[in-house]
């Protein structure tokens, strides 16, 4: 069985910075693609960051570029997201997928991943 487990939010000041965490376990195979997505209140899910399974393609949303860095340690599967220079509107729960079966869309789209982790909550206060 497949598990997700993000780590690493909380609560911090604008202008920090967090690193999110994201434990893979029971899957035996590179997946085809990770990501971040995450949802504040109100609103709808959306993709912030992603990265291929080698790693070799990233993708972010332009409200997060040049300030989150997606990675990935192979080795340990985990995936990681270092935010820096956070803001209050980056304020949502971060959620973990993963895409473990070949399908066509684009990075962002939830049908995309067919692995998601519980959540962990970022609050960035002014």
């Amino acid at each position: 069985q497949v598990q997700l487990v993000e780590s690493g939010g909380g609560s911090v000041q604008a202008g920090g910075s967090l690193r999110l965490s994201c434990a893979a376990s029971g899957y035996t195979r590179s997946f085809y693609y990770m990501a971040w997505f995450r949802q504040a209140p109100g609103k709808e899910r959306e993709g912030v960051a992603a990265t291929s399974g080698f790693g070799d393609i990233t993708y972010y949303t332009d409200a997060v570029k040049g300030r989150f860095t997606v990675s990935q340690d192979n080795a340990r599967n985990t995936l990681f997201l270092q935010m820096n220079s956070l803001k209050p509107e980056d304020t949502a729960t971060y959620y973990c997928a993963a895409q473990g079966a070949l399908s066509g869309g684009s990075w962002w789209s939830l049908a995309k991943y067919n692995y998601w982790g519980q959540g962990t909550q970022v609050t960035v206060y002014s």
